[in-house]
């Protein structure tokens, strides 16, 4: 049962809907509350009909079991569909993820009421995202100040300004260099030398766009969130799910040919041995950067030529951290070839003469890839590395990734079946890796049928 009580207010007129719904375990009844508000100048005896329609639309809501709470917002959910998501497992990367999009979506529909949300709201941020530099974390730092001078000025050296900014050494040399480096690093160098930040380095921000990917990540949160409170009964629908965000085409995927990986592999000869040893191993396991990176040597079988992917190196705001792979299928076992256990053999001698080197500031992680002490590499610095590297040696531009994608782009040319190839890239399903070449398993096919025709079918000498 429902009844309405007008309201002349400072701002007008208002109708206060209350709603009975039997009485709880003590006997007191159970009441809920609504305020319909008839938009200004609207005629006494139509907003009456409309309020009568809401306490009417109210009433049925609640008997349906919908927990109408008209005062939620929509970022005051979130923070709770995040925590029960942490309780339920999710994985730290993911939840950093969820936060980074939280704060472009939160100032665009955080403040709104969940119940207020509709899609034109939406499609709106849509195009803001789309329109607008709303980028975090892309500001550069240039420096226009001598580095050098200025560490030395205050009886510094690189290492141990580096161990005061608790940033990498690289980061410090970068620097040096003239080179731009991430804004929050300039602000903690410039800091540490007791200078302004303006005074050393000079702001530069990325203008660019969002791209439609990025678009649709944060669309797929707001559908994931909203979704969830439609299915506890907050909301009535999920608008996300009546928005129109805009279309990602699939690109293809970026394959280095068999002569380029020859090029890359010569090339790697004039390189360093812990650099060469890493870019090899991403070429011949088809392993994501994470995973290289997050190698222990207690996951490597110099004597069997395996190493076991059971965990992966990660970065965020607080630094480097290892994690469980992407998927549970993403642990498995690689078997590598002779020429990677010969090159691990003498990276892994090389590595224990620079231990003796470095003494007691070398730091016993048990990684694979460390820096200069010890510590895991930060997985960033394998980009960094790579576009120096194609640059010194006039290669096109080379994303880690893109080992990924030969490597399986060659398996599959070469004839091996779907669910090795899908096995060895970690893939939790073969039509994930289906979806992302099937292109080249329609080649693979095509070149099989005029094998099967030139032997079967056609007698030597015959017109094709």
């Amino acid at each position: 049962m429902a009844t309405i009580k007008k309201i002349q207010g400072k701002n007008g007129i208002s109708y206060k809907i209350t709603v009975f719904l039997g009485r709880n375990q003590s006997g007191k009844q159970i009441r809920h509350y609504m305020t319909y508000t008839p938009k200004a100048g609207t005629k006494d005896s139509r907003a009456e009909k409309e309020a009568l329609l809401a306490a009417s639309r109210f009433e049925e809501r609640l008997k349906q079991g919908y927990q109408v709470n008209s005062h939620l917002t929509f970022e005051e959910y979130s923070e709770t569909f995040l925590a029960s998501k942490l309780r339920a497992g999710l994985k730290r990367s993911t939840y950093d993820r969820y936060l980074l999009l939280l704060r472009r979506i939160n100032p665009a529909i955080g403040f709104m009421k969940l119940q207020d949300i509709r899609p034109y709201h939406l499609n709106s941020f849509y195009d803001t995202l789309m329109s607008k530099n709303i980028r975090f974390q892309s500001a550069k730092g240039l420096p226009i100040k001598d580095l050098t001078t200025a560490i030395k000025e205050k009886k510094m050296s690189q290492d141990s300004l580096a161990r005061i900014c608790q940033i990498a050494p690289s980061t410090i040399r970068q620097a040096r260099q003239g080179k731009a480096i991430q804004w929050d690093k300039a602000e903690a160098i410039s800091q540490a030398l007791g200078y302004p930040v303006q005074a050393l380095f000079r702001k530069q921000q990325d203008q660019t766009p969002l791209s439609d990917k990025s678009v649709l990540e944060h669309h797929r949160l707001i559908r994931t969130i909203l979704g969830q409170a439609e299915k506890e009964l907050i909301v009535p629908y999920n608008a996300a799910s009546k928005a129109t965000p805009p279309r990602v085409h699939r690109k293809e995927v970026n394959t280095f040919q068999p002569e380029e990986i020859t090029a890359i592999l010569n090339a790697l000869e004039k390189e360093p041995i812990k650099w060469r040893c890493l870019i090899h191993l991403l070429i011949v396991t088809g392993c994501r950067r994470g995973e290289i990176c997050g190698l222990t040597w207690s996951q490597v079988d110099l004597d069997h030529g395996v190493i076991h992917i059971c965990q992966s190196l990660l970065a965020s705001d607080c630094g480097t951290y290892t994690d469980t792979p992407k998927t549970p299928e993403s642990q498995r076992y690689i078997k590598i070839p002779p020429e990677t256990v010969h090159l691990l053999q003498q990276y892994a001698l090389a590595q224990e003469r620079h231990k003796v080197c470095v003494g007691d500031r070398w730091e016993e992680t048990g990684y694979v890839f460390t820096g200069e002490y010890g510590r895991p590499i930060h997985p960033d610095s394998v980009n960094g590395w790579l576009n120096q590297f194609s640059k010194r040696h006039g290669l096109r531009h080379i994303n880690p990734h893109a080992f990924r994608h030969s490597m399986a782009s060659i398996l599959i040319n070469s004839g091996t079946d779907i669910l090795s190839v899908s096995h060895r890239l970690g893939h939790t399903k073969a039509s994930t890796t289906l979806n992302f070449y099937g292109h080249m398993l329609q080649q693979a096919e095509a070149r099989s049928s005029e094998c099967i025709a030139q032997v079967l079918l056609r007698e030597k000498g015959d017109p094709v």
